[in-house]
């Protein structure tokens, strides 16, 4: 029998967050962004939750080559560019479009013999990650458009603040003040901007987080914005023990039972993605009933507080983070947010995809 411990992803959940997305973000096109593996969902959950989408939003070359195996035909960008020459070649082969974001890849573009290929320049208005200077976008722009291996140039940026109310406006300045006159479409917005900055909608929104249902922003639910959660993480309980006061709790004896207490031996670990530093003040899902886990999160097991579930034996089901219980609350208890974990859960552990 396998371990019981299992990622159920929801179709649906992603096709209704995509269509949130898509109405917060007014007439704008929607790229949806499934960089890492769709978040931690898969590639073939994201082809089919996604299929109402205008394209898709990736890093890495071969999930460019998965996704079209799984038959997607839409466009799909790839985020951080060619990353040699080769990936041109690629690119031609799959009918992908790029992202320039340094003016040492244009030689390799000139150099293209391939068919022409869909550029989008990438403006540095402040995040200083990846971008061209706002000082060189005309001429890079200019140089892109002449060459016959480019078929058309796109512009875009990307916000480090617009979870924030005025967070992407001076972002949004430079980048406005950068490419004023320039042809092509432009992207600028994430989940936060779709969200809260509908001047930043333009031609493109690229979501990516509220896709899989958890909140971009730190004082508002993915709930409440109408979000559902797509990865239910869950397992069950593999022991049941009997602690006296004074008794310890796994590695490091971080905890010690006040009085008598039962406690459960859960299938999940830090090898299957959970996150090692989750405090003993971390809520877990046990038959239904909310609980906590106690001690140290340990390579394949982590135990919980079985106080509030007196039924809960082995085999009862455990659910870590889903539709009882959001990633972003969580995260929050463990000092992160949802993307980690979300995009942590290990390759060990099966994905059941569900409609």
């Amino acid at each position: 029998m396998p371990r019981p411990i299992v990622a159920r992803i929801s179709i649906a959940a992603l096709a209704n967050n995509l269509g949130v997305a898509r109405s917060m973000g007014g007439s704008a096109r929607v790229w949806a962004v499934a960089k890492a593996s769709a978040y931690g969902h898969g590639m073939a959950a994201a082809v089919s939750g996604f299929s109402q989408a205008d394209g898709l939003a990736l890093l890495d070359y071969d999930s460019a080559r998965l996704a079209r195996e799984l038959g997607w035909t839409r466009p799909i960008l790839m985020l951080e560019g060619p990353f040699e020459p080769d990936d041109l070649v690629t690119a031609s082969a799959l009918d992908l479009s790029l992202v320039v974001h340094d003016r040492s890849q244009l030689v390799w573009f000139a150099d293209h013999r391939g068919s022409p290929l869909e550029v989008w320049l990438k403006v540095n208005s402040g995040m200083n990650r990846l971008g061209v200077s706002p000082a060189d976008v005309a001429e890079l722009h200019g140089r892109l458009s002449a060459l016959p291996g480019v078929a058309r140039v796109s512009l875009m940026t990307h916000f480090a603040d617009a979870d924030l109310p005025d967070g992407p406006k001076p972002a949004r300045l430079r980048f406005d003040a950068a490419t004023q006159g320039l042809s092509g479409d432009r992207s600028l917005a994430n989940s936060a901007a779709v969200g809260l900055h509908a001047e930043t909608h333009a031609d493109w929104v690229r979501p990516g987080i509220m896709l899989y249902g958890a909140s971009p922003f730190d004082d508002r639910s993915a709930a409440s914005l109408g979000l559902r959660p797509a990865m239910s993480f869950e397992t069950r309980l593999i022991a049941v023990q009997h602690l006296n006061r004074g008794d310890t709790v796994g590695y490091g004896s971080t905890f010690t039972a006040s009085g008598p207490m039962r406690i459960g031996v859960v299938a999940c670990g830090y090898g299957d993605g959970y996150p090692r530093r989750a405090p003993s003040t971390t809520p877990v899902i046990v038959d239904g009933v909310r609980t906590n886990l106690i001690g140290r999160v340990s390579m394949d097991m982590l135990t919980v507080d079985l106080a509030p579930v007196p039924s809960a034996a082995i085999g009862s089901s455990v659910q870590l983070w889903g539709p009882m219980l959001a990633v972003d609350e969580v995260a929050r208890h463990c000092g992160t947010i949802g993307y980690e974990l979300l995009c942590a859960v290990a390759a060990r552990v099966p994905r059941f995809v569900q409609d």
